[in-house]
């Protein structure tokens, strides 16, 4: 489903990440970790084409990315939460939510995201910017649904957010994993989190991958040392 090979990813002139290889199967949960500032979310961002990639290569479905625009590779299939959530505080929840259609032209599976996320439901004409933290993760994460994507990306999907609004996130790539219409990569460094949804696990460290294997393998002791700060 995505293949990276050799990548590199620039800020101006400094190079942030270094020759990456990472791969992800199609129907895969797998999970990106390290510490902060080791080009993670860099990452994210290079497959989206939000940062100068000139080395490298980026397949998604059997298509080089490497070279197009961000609204193209949304289009081909990817849906990205970024850090942040990045939601639009002044829109309310429904109308959010109608903005990730514009990806597909209009159609997608509104309805099925409030199966996922039932209290979305509820806040329909709540603003954006009125929800709390996990409500805004679960709508980011929702609007990233709407469209069906193929591949959905997850920045730090639990950074911030109270322990029962994990406990729903998790549910939902559980789900969604079961149902095998979408394959899915998250940055995150919740280890407990990454070892409960995740297939397979890469661990970065200076913009390169220096880890890497199955969930169930993974020694926790040994990623902690890596990932912790």
């Amino acid at each position: 489903m995505l293949n990276v090979t050799e990548l590199e990813a620039y800020y101006g002139e400094s190079i942030i990440l270094n020759q990456v290889n990472l791969q992800v199967d199609k129907g895969q949960v797998v999970c990106l970790l390290g510490r902060n500032g080791v080009g993670k979310s860099t990452f994210l961002k290079s497959i989206m084409g939000l940062v100068a990639t000139p080395k490298g290569s980026i397949r998604f479905d059997g298509s080089e990315m490497i070279s197009r625009p961000s609204y193209q590779r949304a289009r081909q299939g990817i849906g990205y939460v970024p850090q942040g959530r990045d939601i639009f505080p002044q829109l309310t929840v429904e109308e959010n939510l109608l903005l990730g259609l514009e990806v597909s032209g209009g159609k997608g599976a509104i309805e099925q995201t409030y199966e996922l996320f039932p209290v979305l439901k509820t806040m329909l004409k709540r603003k954006g910017g009125a929800l709390s933290g996990g409500q805004q993760q679960q709508l980011a994460i929702a609007r990233a649904l709407v469209s069906k994507p193929k591949m959905l990306i997850l920045d730090e999907p639990t950074e911030g957010i109270q322990p029962s609004v994990i406990q729903d996130i998790g549910r939902v790539i559980k789900y969604l994993k079961s149902e095998g219409d979408i394959t899915i990569l998250i940055v995150e460094q919740y280890l407990e989190f990454v070892t409960d949804v995740s297939d397979y696990y890469y661990v970065m460290d200076k913009g390169r991958i220096v880890l890497e294997g199955r969930v169930e393998d993974l020694n926790q002791e040994e990623i902690q040392k890596k990932i912790a700060i």
